[in-house]
């Protein structure tokens, strides 16, 4: 098997052919405006004062015990199968409350572009630290495609399951958690439409 070399001056013309961003070495022209974190319940169409709503298997049951009742009223066995019957209402009503709620988390940010180029796409990382030490509790990192014009403003925001920290419950909602922690926002990269980039050192 033959191999062939190629001259120098060929490789370094294949290595200059190959496209490149240009890095920005200057001071990222994208400010953080403002910034907020939500969490969502999801799921949650109906009245929640309302009743239990019976799904096919539980309104089986309970109309096979009323059925039960009725046929067995005055007979000596009736008020064993009027327990029965009531014990299988409060363990499916049991049911239906130890049901978890369900939430998700909302994360936005507003960047305003004190630059002269339109941006393209952003990294961003949502920093989450403890209120009374100051540690690092919870950093979630995202990547926004965003085009801010030059002097324009521009918002952006994900939703996801992940909560900020570990101390925020996923299953309640809490007017206090907000309160153990503070939140802020930091721009790790920029890609400017011209396809320059600008990274965070």
């Amino acid at each position: 098997m033959k191999v062939f070399a190629l001259p120098p001056l060929l490789l370094v013309a294949a290595f200059a052919a190959a496209p490149a961003r240009a890095q920005d070495t200057t001071a990222a022209a994208l400010e953080v405006v403002k910034h907020n974190w939500s969490k969502e319940r999801l799921g949650w169409e109906r009245d929640p004062f309302s009743g239990v709503i019976e799904n096919f298997d539980d309104a089986r049951v309970r109309m096979r015990n009323e059925s039960r009742v009725a046929r067995s009223r005055g007979t000596p066995e009736g008020d064993r199968i009027d327990r029965e019957a009531r014990a299988d209402q409060s363990i499916i009503a049991a049911q239906h409350r130890s049901k978890p709620a369900r939430y998700a988390f909302l994360y936005k940010a507003s960047f305003s572009n004190t630059g002269r180029r339109p941006t393209k796409t952003i990294d961003w990382d949502y920093v989450f630290t403890d209120a009374a030490t100051g540690e690092e509790v919870g950093r979630h990192q995202f990547t926004s495609d965003e085009k801010i014009g030059p002097g324009k403003q521009g918002g952006v925001a994900v939703y996801i399951a992940a909560p900020p920290a570990r101390t925020i419950s996923v299953h309640s909602l809490n007017s206090k958690e907000r309160d153990s922690i503070t939140g802020r926002v930091e721009v790790v990269r920029v890609v400017y439409s011209d396809g320059t980039v600008w990274e965070r050192r």
